[in-house]
């Protein structure tokens, strides 16, 4: 199913729907500042198996989406280092990796108990995780090593991908780029990917 979200004044109505499905273990694709990325409840284990399923990933692989800095600091261990940097960048196209609280479910960590973060520039993605008032367990449609022209078109996506999820949000087309990545677990900020956006 494919529903059209504007990133300006997103509909209420369709947020609702949206976040109905997130709440019932449902995984949706949407629009955010880079790709278009797959996405699912913090809360809704089932979903998350799914979502890793999905996209050949194994836990620690995905990232979660936030819709504030306050709120990546109610999951994560942001010091005040690392909270300037998130201050300057976010919301952007960056995937900062932090120390997770225990609060984060352990399928979704890495072995060294990190999380990446995001907070993305787009209005749709940082909606549907306001309106759903959690984080979003997110691992991107399009693979880091292949450019494929589909992965930008929400209704390409939807021809490939919408009997897999429950919705695919139609933000308008998206972008190739992935996020630049940061790691800041140790002090100083070290960029393992290079990828859209200049960090501050």
């Amino acid at each position: 199913m494919l529903t059209k979200i504007y990133a300006q004044n997103p509909s209420e109505k369709e947020l609702s729907k949206v976040v109905a499905i997130l709440e019932r273990d449902g995984v949706v694709i949407y629009p955010t500042d880079s790709v278009y990325a797959f996405g699912c409840s913090l809360h809704a284990p089932r979903a998350i198996e799914r979502l890793l399923r999905l996209r050949g990933k194994s836990a620690g692989d995905v990232t979660l989406v936030f819709s504030s800095i306050s709120q990546i600091a109610e999951y994560c261990r942001v010091d005040n280092a690392a909270f300037r940097i998130l201050k300057r960048n976010l919301p952007g196209p960056f995937t900062f990796v932090l120390p997770a609280s225990s609060r984060v479910p352990e399928k979704t960590l890495a072995r060294r108990r990190t999380i990446g973060v995001r907070i993305p520039s787009n209005g749709v993605a940082r909606a549907v995780v306001e309106a759903l008032g959690c984080p979003m367990v997110t691992a991107s449609v399009k693979d880091d090593d292949e450019v494929i022209e589909y992965t930008t078109d929400p209704e390409l996506i939807d021809e490939r991908y919408g009997r897999e999820v429950e919705l695919v949000i139609d933000g308008g087309i998206g972008d190739n780029v992935p996020t630049t990545v940061v790691d800041l677990t140790d002090g100083e900020p070290e960029i393992l990917r290079e990828g859209k956006g200049e960090l501050l």
